[in-house]
């Protein structure tokens, strides 16, 4: 960027910030968020409270109580934030990002803490845990939203939780739960999201891949080679035929027929079951690294879901491994309708970098 560039951004920082202004219930604090934001994005060696009011010539102080004690609808601002993305930043291949990540913290006062994993650390530690909705269209992204996974412990500790200053209504749920709530918050707020993706953390867990299909949302999750599937279509039973001389409780209907084909894991699928041995692999450009780019190799067949007993509709399975290291494997599952073409669901499971960098931004 040039100086005029530069200079310009000025201008249009303050009329941003001027839109989250109804969200305090006081015009300082929202003076105060100006003079923290400014101080964020300034030159100063050391982001700290006290160079950035010295910089902006208020008492250190004004600041400490802006963090701590200033009466901010942080509801209000989050659906503020969609509303704007919605508005300004709509897009024909806009990508929904479920993520989560972990901050280490020391003790046991931080609200939400215990030892569980942490993936900033790589391993089980102390830390807390945030379940994100990103969102990525072309060469924007941002994070829409974020939740505290409260872990069960705590919210059976209500004591604990208001020395915490934790409210009584914020129990634990799972974060599936808390990925589909800010899946439901952004919609409500009109940001229109093309596809959803997520790691094996949300994509393991079938009831997960249901809730979105209910919603109707298209998406592309990474799933465990564990995950389970029909590669055909077993048969169904849907009546029962009546039987005078059967004692108890007549046998539940829809349920699939005794003699049946049986439920493979993924990885079986693509070592064992021709629809995938039979295909050639398929290069695709994922991204470009500091290394060069990024190929994997990828293939793709309609698998069966089993959901309350019985299969779903079609699916996609899609196999991909990287090219410089075949050991790499990845499975992903989608709901896309057929036809879609296997590049498409390639690119959409491969862009959870886009909410790694906005860590990387946000903790930076």
């Amino acid at each position: 960027m040039d100086a005029q560039q530069i200079r310009k951004l000025g201008p249009m920082l303050s009329t941003y910030l001027d839109e989250f202004g109804d969200c305090f219930g006081r015009s300082e604090p929202a003076g105060n968020m100006r003079v923290y934001v400014n101080g964020q994005l300034s030159d100063l060696p050391r982001k700290s409270i006290e160079p950035m009011a010295d910089r902006a010539k208020i008492p250190p102080r004004t600041l400490q109580q802006f963090l701590s004690l200033a009466d901010l609808d942080d509801a209000r601002m989050a659906d503020r934030l969609a509303q704007i993305v919605a508005r300004d930043h709509g897009h024909p291949l806009s990508i929904g990002i479920i993520d989560e990540t972990g901050d280490p913290k020391k003790g046991n006062k931080t609200p939400g803490v215990k030892r569980q994993w942490c993936g900033a650390t790589g391993k089980i530690d102390n830390c807390v845990v945030t379940v994100h909705l990103g969102y990525a269209a072309g060469d924007f992204h941002t994070l829409l939203g974020g939740e505290l996974f409260l872990p069960a412990e705590w919210s059976e500790d209500r004591e604990r939780c208001r020395a915490a200053r934790i409210t009584d209504e914020m129990v634990h749920r799972p974060k599936g739960q808390i990925a589909l709530e800010l899946w439901d918050r952004a919609v409500a707020n009109g940001v229109r999201l093309e596809w959803v993706t997520a790691d094996e953390g949300y994509g393991e867990i079938p009831a997960f891949h249901f809730a979105l299909d209910d919603r109707g949302q298209r998406y592309v999750l990474e799933v465990p080679c564990s995950f389970h599937g029909w590669l055909r279509r077993p048969e169904v039973l849907h009546r029962q035929r009546n039987s005078p001389h059967r004692p108890g409780p007549k046998p539940r209907v829809p349920r699939l027929k005794v003699k049946n084909l049986p439920i493979l894991e993924a990885r079986n699928m693509v070592k064992y079951c021709d629809a995938f041995r039979k295909q050639s692999w398929e290069k695709f450009y994922v991204k470009d690294s500091t290394l060069g780019p990024v190929i994997w190799q990828a293939k793709a067949a309609p698998i069966y879901l089993k959901r309350d007993g019985v299969p779903t509709w079609p699916h996609w399975l899609i196999v991909a491994r990287n090219m410089l290291d075949l050991n790499e494997v990845k499975y992903f599952v989608s709901n896309a309708p057929a036809g879609t073409p296997l590049e498409a669901m390639l690119f959409v499971g491969f862009q959870r970098y886009h909410v790694e960098n906005c860590f990387e931004e946000e903790k930076g």
